[in-house]
């Protein structure tokens, strides 16, 4: 006899779980305000697109996701790693928000590396709209989650999947608010049924390291770490203020290539003396540095995702 797959969808909130006092507001909602088994009593056949699996909900949070914390990371990474070792438990999928949905979905990779599916879905209009996208984008992140070749963290919004690693909000309003820049998205929805790309196949699972510290450690001892931006008369005064409040380490998010202002470079050279780690990303929302520079780079991180890997590496490092 076949085993029943449970497939799990933990809920935190974001414009997905948004209401409006007027079916046709689009914008003027407020974030987090239905429970996660009212969002998945909206999902068109549900029963189908489930086809015997058990639907298991939880409400991990409830927040509007600019708000997202570290706190709640470590509340969603133990829920998720819970569930992620139950045997019966294919594949998990979280609600969130969109504005920082790209930074968890990279912090919960980089710190679970799961070899199962764990499918984030959010929404740009509230779930009161008379054209609310989140039901349908719920229902394809739940086909999403039930194909046998569909590992690690992803994202799927608007019919297309995205990879933790790429995935960035690139419109403040647009139903299509992601992109995967010049990596591609992962696959498409069609009619209903995935379509993976060659991005897909190339993409490799690491072996968990950190899961052990950041599910143990305070949030409140994690490492402080902050991202600069190097702008045309780009100053000091953030890097002073941030190395005399003793932050850990520091991202720049430079121009072009890379390059950094001189006087904000060097701030960020004194405050590698002072002990500050100092690591380096770009502004440009598509591609990745070329060639050497002064601080390492960060592999085509955008300057967010960059922040949370260095605080990873400095927490693993702390916790030895």
């Amino acid at each position: 006899m076949k085993k029943i797959q449970k497939v799990v969808v933990l809920g935190t909130g974001g414009t997905i779980a948004g209401t409006a006092a007027s079916a046709s507001e689009q914008v003027a909602y407020t974030a987090a305000q239905l429970g996660v088994d009212q969002l998945m009593a909206a999902v068109p056949g549900l029963d189908k697109v489930l086809d015997g699996r058990q639907l298991l909900v939880e409400q991990v949070a409830q927040l509007d996701s600019k708000d997202m914390d570290h706190a709640t990371w470590q509340l969603l990474a133990c829920r998720c790693a819970h569930w992620l070792a139950q045997d019966d438990v294919g594949a998990l999928v979280i609600t969130h928000g969109t504005d920082t949905l790209e930074e968890t979905a990279w912090f919960l990779q980089s710190v679970l590396q799961p070899h199962k599916p764990v499918v984030m879905v959010c929404a740009m209009r509230p779930a009161s709209s008379d054209e609310a996208d989140g039901p349908q984008n719920l229902r394809d992140a739940l086909v999403v989650s039930a194909q046998p070749s569909a590992a690690g963290v992803c994202v799927v919004c608007a019919g297309v999947i995205h990879s933790a690693r790429d995935v960035q909000k690139v419109h403040p309003y647009r139903l299509d608010a992601f992109s995967s820049g010049d990596a591609g998205p992962l696959g498409w929805m069609d009619r209903g049924q995935v379509q993976w790309s060659s991005v897909y196949a190339r993409t490799a699972l690491q072996t968990a390291t950190l899961a052990n510290s950041v599910m143990t450690f305070d949030v409140q001892q994690w490492p402080a770490v902050e991202v600069v931006l190097s702008h045309a008369g780009a100053g000091r005064r953030v890097v002073d203020a941030l190395v005399q409040t003793g932050v850990a380490g520091l991202v720049v998010a430079g121009s072009g290539n890379g390059t950094v202002h001189h006087v904000l470079q060097a701030a960020l050279k004194d405050a590698e003396q002072a002990g500050v780690r100092v690591r380096l990303s770009t502004r440009c929302i598509e591609g990745r540095i070329v060639g050497s520079s002064r601080w390492p780079d960060m592999a085509g991180l955008s300057p967010v995702k960059a922040r949370i890997s260095l605080m990873l590496e400095l927490l693993a490092e702390s916790s030895v």
